[in-house]
């Protein structure tokens, strides 16, 4: 109330300040080019509830398959301390994800050939370093599976038994022999010839009978491995015949309790590609905050009426990558910072890669550099902390109970903008807000490819329309209700 008469004395601030005040779910109050965020809800002082993560909601709408999404943290875990150690090694393992996709995207354009034991993100993109983080509820061959997203990744897989070697699971493993509709696939089939596309690795011809094996194994010892096959797959009450994927007998990795993936890739072998009769190759995500209870929605077909958006939704083109042509790239335009833009010369002459499997968003250096210097200028006066891991922009914050944060909008070829949502600006190293870092990263060199990751994706409607090959923003508050 304060701040909302401040502006009526003082006419002249309003050239500063775009909007007026607005109440947002009190909780976030809207200044313009400053957010109001509450700390207080970002303290993780709740514990985790695993059973509201493994059976999730479905519903039809107007057309579309709406499945309710969660963040896996809030399904497994304990007190502070847990928090603490999970929240510092996600970015620790989110850094060497990044390493590991950034050699893989040299090797391609050199024209190296990846061997099966040093491919490190060639199918389930950042999975074995536990940096997914977003899951929803199918149901396959008539039995619920909880299955992490990623729009990195092309084979959808579960773990079956029999099984020689699994990681632990919160759900009972898949039994193929359970379903009567369960069949394996040739390895002579164009199916089983796909997999190198989808996964770098060409099916392998297994004995009595010849089915289609695969392998996918990672630089750091993880690996997914079992036979491809088909069964029908229930998105919430839509059908899918006949549906491709993976049977995993042998798996070994971070994969937080989760049945297996999901692959919202680019490839003949996705879930998108698989269903594009069905939904039109059209999907989309509302990715929620971590706080318990928090819900978002993975939207399959259908038409925007059934989006609750509170921003009009803006499109950008898919731009092509031959070398990575099952991700999805986008042309960065410009970076504003508290509504001062960013002036450097690199936007526009490299594409960023979006992805729902890395946590914090990359930036080349000197775009970096420049939103950084602006950031420290319009949020100054507060006592620093150290850096950690790869974020070097830190503040100690618990002796606040809410600070104003500037605004960070992401501009994008044809006018599309991405206004990072308050709770994707920080990051909580620490529970109590004694180290809160700027929730962005630099890369290490201006050639390496810039990714869009889920943190400030957090609360946007992302829409995906692989058909017309162009990628929606829009703002809305996540929640599956």
């Amino acid at each position: 109330m304060v701040k909302a008469m401040a502006l009526l004395l003082f006419p002249s601030m309003l050239s500063l300040l775009v909007f007026p005040l607005i109440v947002h779910n009190g909780v976030v109050h809207c200044f313009g080019e400053k957010k109001l965020l509450k700390l207080q809800q970002f303290q993780w002082k709740q514990k985790w509830d695993a059973s509201s993560c493994l059976s999730q909601k479905s519903r039809k709408e107007k057309g579309a398959t709406i499945l309710e999404m969660k963040h896996r943290d809030y399904c497994y875990g304990g007190g502070a301390e847990d928090w603490n150690k999970l929240l510092q090694k996600r970015l620790i393992l989110d850094d060497l994800r990044v390493q590991s996709l950034q050699a893989r995207i040299k090797n391609k354009a050199s024209g190296k050939t990846e061997g099966v034991s040093d491919t490190r993100i060639p199918l389930t993109s950042g999975v074995e370093l536990g940096t997914l983080n977003y899951i929803v509820t199918v149901e396959l061959g008539g039995r619920k599976m909880t299955v992490i997203v990623d729009t990195g990744s092309d084979l959808t897989w579960v773990q079956c038994q029999p099984c020689k070697s699994c990681y632990n699971q919160k759900e009972p493993l898949f039994n193929p022999s359970a379903s009567p509709s369960y069949q394996t696939v040739s390895c002579k089939s164009s199916t089983c010839q796909s997999l190198a596309f989808a996964t770098g690795n060409t099916g392998i011809c297994g004995n009595n009978p010849p089915t289609c094996n695969y392998i996918v194994s990672y630089g750091d010892g993880s690996y997914t491995r079992g036979e491809l096959a088909h069964d029908h797959l229930s998105l919430g009450k839509t059908p899918v015949d006949n549906f491709v994927f993976g049977c995993g007998r042998n798996n070994k990795g971070l994969f937080g309790g989760a049945s297996g993936l999901m692959g919202l890739g680019r490839s003949s072998i996705s879930l998108v590609s698989q269903t594009s009769e069905i939904f039109g190759g059209f999907f989309s995500y509302c990715l929620p905050s971590t706080q318990a209870g928090a819900s978002g929605s993975l939207v399959l077909g259908g038409n925007s009426s059934v989006y609750k958006t509170s921003s009009a939704i803006s499109y950008t083109r898919m731009i092509p990558n031959p070398q990575l042509s099952t991700f999805y790239f986008l042309n960065l335009t410009g970076v504003s910072v508290g509504g001062v833009t960013l002036p450097d010369s690199t936007f526009g002459k490299g594409s960023m890669l979006i992805d729902s499997g890395t946590v914090i968003t990359r930036l080349p250096p000197s775009i970096y550099k420049a939103l950084k210097a602006e950031f420290m200028k319009q949020f100054s006066g507060f006592p620093s902390a150290p850096a950690f891991s790869i974020l070097d922009t830190c503040f100690n914050l618990s002796s606040y109970q809410e600070v104003d944060v500037p605004t960070i909008k992401m501009q994008f070829e044809g006018n599309a903008e991405m206004n990072v949502d308050v709770t994707g600006v920080f990051y909580f190293v620490k529970t109590d807000a004694s180290q809160v870092c700027l929730a962005l990263a630099s890369l290490s060199f201006e050639d390496e490819i810039g990714i869009i990751a889920n943190y400030q994706q957090r609360n946007q409607r992302v829409i995906y329309d692989t058909k017309k090959t162009k990628l929606g923003f829009a703002q809305e508050t996540c929640s599956f209700t």
